[in-house]
């Protein structure tokens, strides 16, 4: 899971960041099931990567509406790679970060996101999630 662009910049720390291991057993589907539980602890939930500019630029998005999102970075967990298998199979087979969240439903990976932006239906979706009041 890299990101394609070599830009950085500054990220807002408004978001909480926070980890997505904890709890034992080896099962496979317990990545899937940890996945969909921490999707659904918050209104907005982006699964990233601390050096992604991507996953940079979906919480610069999130941040610049007001949202402070959910963020499991799972470079830094781990069960990371688990977590990374089970985000791909969600995805179809696509391995992309950032993923996100909305209400604890899948929205997709940044074309997802920014394509929800461009053509106006992000905002009813972060109203909808009690995540954008205004």
């Amino acid at each position: 899971m890299q990101c394609q662009s070599e830009s950085q910049s500054y990220y807002s720390s408004a978001s909480r960041v926070v980890g997505v291991g904890g709890g034992g057993g080896n099962g496979s589907s317990e990545p899937m099931e940890a996945v969909l539980r921490l999707a659904s602890s918050s209104a907005v939930v982006v699964f990233s990567v601390s050096t992604c500019c991507m996953c940079h630029a979906v919480k610069r998005l999130f941040s610049g509406m007001g949202v402070s999102p959910t963020v499991h970075e799972i470079d830094r967990d781990p069960k990371g790679k688990e977590i990374e298998k089970a985000l791909a199979r969600l995805l179809g087979g696509s391995s992309a970060v950032p993923v996100v969240f909305i209400g604890g439903k899948l929205i997709g990976a940044m074309d997802r996101v920014m394509a929800s932006h461009i053509n106006g239906t992000l905002v009813p979706l972060l109203k909808e999630a009690g995540a954008l009041w205004l």
